[in-house]
């Protein structure tokens, strides 16, 4: 049976309840944690389709569903029809759309070991520290000094100007998706979390093996798992261009809709034990990744791997300082706020 839009909608972004008491994703505490108030879960099971005033769209939150918003002609980008559609790459991942996706503007021969090279100089520089944060010491500046180290740009050039503008110089404009580096922060210090969360893991990178496997497998896999566990963008928004059925009803045409990530990545009908980081699993997913020839989500790969590999080469009893537990923050963007470590 369609699921009606409500005819009187509130103030933009005011706390609200949708249909049934749920807590709608702007309320207190949402934007905070959507996975630890469950609020991701029990949209998927009581709510699969429903019209949240706040935000102004109607949100998906199954697995199925979410590919079909991502895939199906259908629907079209938000907020104009000159936006990505139909298997067209669309924001995922660390992707912004086809609008903006380019090749990369320096010879991918040349990013790759400028990726490793500015790797190594940050971990070398935390190495000797009593305490480091991973996140402000190395997350935030590994994405826009190995563009400018690619791009012939000197450290001391690099330290005189903003983070935007230093990433922008260096990789010849925002014409591509390397253009904005938050997105692959955050997902560096997710998929580092994830890493150091699990000390047989580490143990398996150190050791170049896993279960058959050579560690740039093993790390692509948890990398891949990184996102679909943890994906730096929550949200995508997409418009139908049509009515559209979905699992909880019909969407209208010409309807907003949010495609919840984070709960469709960890949807039970979909994979196996969703809320455990598992590198190794069966049921891996390419289509939370992003389009696989976006030169962002080719360079956050490259950052994950030679990153993590150069703070194991640095500081090979890299660990949590005493008592730190990594939080995540963030409803639309999500990734760690902070990553204590201790370096040996």
């Amino acid at each position: 049976m369609p699921v009606e839009r409500p005819d009187a909608l509130p103030a933009a972004r005011r706390p609200h309840r949708l249909s049934g008491g749920l807590p709608g994703l702007l309320a207190p505490g949402a934007t905070t944690d959507p996975y630890r108030l469950r609020l991701y879960r029990l949209l998927r099971t009581d709510y699969p389709l429903g019209y949240d005033p706040a935000l102004g769209a109607w949100l998906l939150s199954r697995y199925g569903d979410v590919a079909l918003a991502l895939t199906d002609p259908r629907f079209t980008g938000y907020p104009h029809d000159g936006a990505p559609r139909g298997r067209a790459p669309v924001p995922l991942g660390l992707c912004r759309g086809s609008l903006v996706c380019g090749p990369l503007t320096v010879p991918w021969s040349t990013a790759a070991p400028a990726v490793e090279r500015t790797a190594y100089v940050l971990a070398r520089r935390i190495a000797g520290r009593d305490r480091a944060d991973l996140v402000a010491d190395f997350c935030r500046w590994l994405p826009a000094g190995a563009a400018a180290a690619a791009a012939g740009l000197a450290h001391q050039d690099l330290s005189s100007a903003p983070r935007g503008a230093r990433h922008r110089r260096a990789v010849g404009g925002a014409g591509d998706c390397t253009g904005s580096t938050a997105l692959r922060e955050h997902a560096l210090a997710s998929f580092l979390a994830n890493m150091l969360d699990d000390p047989d893991l580490l143990g398996a990178a150190t050791a170049g093996e896993a279960c058959g496997e050579g560690s740039g497998s093993l790390l692509g896999r948890a990398w891949a798992e990184t996102l679909r566990r943890d994906p730096p963008v929550q949200i995508v928004l997409r418009r139908t261009r049509t009515e559209v059925a979905v699992s909880g009803g019909t969407l209208p045409a010409d309807a907003p809709v949010a495609c919840l990530i984070g709960a469709a990545g960890r949807d039970p009908a979909r994979f196996a034990a969703p809320d455990r980081f598992d590198p190794l699993r069966t049921d891996a997913d390419p289509l939370l990744i992003g389009p696989a020839g976006c030169p962002a989500t080719l360079l956050g790969r490259l950052e994950a791997e030679h990153g993590l590999r150069a703070l194991l080469t640095a500081m090979p009893g890299l660990r949590w300082a005493d008592g730190f537990r990594p939080v995540a923050g963030g409803l639309l963007t999500r990734g760690p706020r902070a990553l204590l470590v201790r370096p040996s």
